[in-house]
């Protein structure tokens, strides 16, 4: 079984991120795979695990790992096979707690699929051209396909006049349409690279 997390790429109060990640991990229940049960589609949300700014001492690639919660991120994104990239557009890139969270860990992003979800004004379109390179680095397989949700189209606000109103993510058919061929291409990446992942473990933390 695939198993795919939705990535909550926003830490901002008032964030729509986690109405986006809820709209992508209803709709792919509908998929013929995730209903089928060849794959599962979980959604992790960043801010609960508390991450500082970077404060590993030895860089991500030697996978010496000194603090907590930085082997508990690793278990996490260990134990997935391919993920959704949920991102806002923060001055032409992603949120810097995004970027953050993925220098964290280099190993257990490797041989693994992932796709995108942007939002915002230009539908977080030049957020995941910089994301894509950012995954060529840390050995993830991108996908063709993405998911660009505009603010004034593809979300219901109570109050459109109030910035402090996250609204609610309500796209219309085309835009699942795309979210479901862009999971088609994450699982048949994430089954293809199968054999190059090996089964990921706790790093061991650094001796005192």
């Amino acid at each position: 079984m695939i198993r795919i997390a939705v990535i909550i790429g926003s830490t901002r109060p008032g964030r729509r991120a986690e109405s986006v990640a809820r709209w992508v991990a209803d709709t792919s229940v509908r998929h013929p795979g995730v209903a089928a049960g060849e794959a599962t589609v979980e959604v992790v949300d960043i801010a609960a695990y508390g991450l500082p700014l970077l404060d590993e001492p030895v860089p991500a690639a030697f996978g010496r790992y000194a603090h907590a919660h930085t082997r508990r991120w690793a278990q996490t994104i260990g134990a997935f096979d391919g993920f959704v990239f949920v991102t806002p557009e923060y001055n032409r890139s992603v949120p810097a707690a995004l970027k953050n969270a993925i220098d964290f860990l280099y190993a257990e992003w490797h041989h693994k699929a992932a796709g995108f979800v942007g939002y915002g004004v230009h539908g977080g379109l030049r957020a995941v051209e910089h994301l894509r390179h950012v995954m060529a680095e840390v050995k993830i397989a991108d996908v063709q396909t993405q998911v660009a949700l505009a603010m004034f189209t593809d979300f219901t606000f109570t109050d459109p006049t109030d910035p402090t109103d996250p609204g609610t993510c309500t796209p219309g058919a085309r835009q699942e349409s795309t979210l479901v061929t862009m999971l088609d291409e994450i699982i048949a990446w994430s089954q293809a690279l199968k054999p190059l992942r090996v089964p990921s473990t706790a790093p061991e933390p650094l001796s005192a």
